[in-house]
């Protein structure tokens, strides 16, 4: 049976603050430990003032400590932007303090834009280094440490698990070289899904942290218990997307009746483009989108957005998903 995850994107609220953000994912972490979830992930965006996970192996801490079992992770650490050995000792640590618990999901984006990279210190040819950086940072987290090699202490024999992240068949093709789980995301980059899943699983090679492929495909789903309800909900990540079009990356927005008063029609070609495998609507809706994207894709994994701006309406839309879920694999488990 398929697994399904979290993705939390930390969002600030217009009538919130970062710290309140901070806790509402503390509280959808219990919440998703609660209902079964696999693991609840964060993800690196700088200069971004509607998302409060920037320092992510901080934020990751804070989860795990409000939470006992689910894993927690990073979808993604953005490598680029980092000295690989830096990385190694901050998800060591993690890793020793919650042991069995931690995931370290690698994009090769920056994740931000030029002047950001600049104030990070880091250049776009830092991108073409990715597979190195990530053979590196694989050799830290060994228990098999090589005399005179230098050690992100406390990392050494951790074997944090590492996920390779993408949204093209770039990151596929490199997670089968390496034999590790691929995650590709098609919440915000759905082109390319069946390419990305095809490339990786026809040349994946076993290694012994993933001896046969692993699949994990994100997607957004927003659900309510009533169809006309979830897509009420679903406007206030249309407009979130329709905001980085207009250059205005803001604070999350309450929904609104109509969206097509706040896009233009350019803007909403965009935004339905990367929204395209959307799963939006009532509990039975959202079964059948997930039966469908499980028959299409074979997915071992679903990591799932929810970008619902109202805290206890985020929390009954991870119920009505989790609900949703077991019946679309027992379905097809029946089948």
């Amino acid at each position: 049976m398929a697994k399904v995850s979290v993705l939390d994107l930390v969002r600030v609220r217009d009538n919130g603050t970062p710290r309140s953000a901070l806790e509402d994912s503390g509280a959808m972490a219990r919440h998703a430990e609660t209902l079964g979830f696999e693991r609840f992930w964060v993800a690196e965006h700088h200069n971004m003032p509607g998302i409060a996970s920037a320092a992510t192996s901080v934020v990751i801490g804070y989860l795990a400590e409000a939470t006992s079992r689910i894993r927690i992770g990073a979808g993604g650490i953005m490598l680029p932007n980092h000295a690989p050995i830096v990385i190694a000792e901050q998800f060591g640590t993690l890793a020793q303090l919650y042991p069995g618990r931690i995931d370290l999901g690698l994009g090769r984006a920056p994740g931000t834009d030029q002047p950001t990279m600049r104030a990070l210190r880091r250049s776009l040819s830092n991108s073409d280094n990715f597979p190195q950086d990530v053979v590196e940072l694989q050799a830290y987290f060994s228990a098999d440490q090589q005399p005179g090699q230098i050690q992100a202490v406390p990392a050494a024999g951790t074997e944090v698990p590492l996920w390779i992240l993408g949204s093209s068949t770039y990151g596929a093709q490199l997670a089968a070289y390496l034999g590790l789980p691929y995650g590709f995301a098609s919440h915000f980059a759905p082109d390319m899904l069946a390419a990305a899943l095809t490339a990786y699983r026809a040349q994946f090679q076993p290694s012994p942290h993933c001896p046969q492929p692993y699949a994990m495909v994100g997607v957004n789903i927003v659900a309510a218990d009533s169809d006309a309800e979830a897509r009420r909900l679903a406007t206030t990540q249309q407009m979130s997307f329709t905001n980085i079009f207009r250059g205005a990356r803001g604070l999350s927005q309450p929904p609104i009746d109509d969206i097509e008063d706040y896009w233009s029609p350019v803007e909403k070609v965009q935004a339905q483009r990367m929204l395209a495998r959307s799963i939006v609507g009532s509990a039975e809706t959202v079964r059948a989108g997930i039966q469908a994207l499980l028959a299409e894709t074979s997915a071992d994994e679903l990591m799932i957005v929810s970008d619902v701006y109202d805290l206890t309406a985020r929390k009954r839309s991870l119920e009505i998903i989790a609900e949703s879920m077991r019946a679309a694999c027992d379905e097809v488990i029946a089948a």
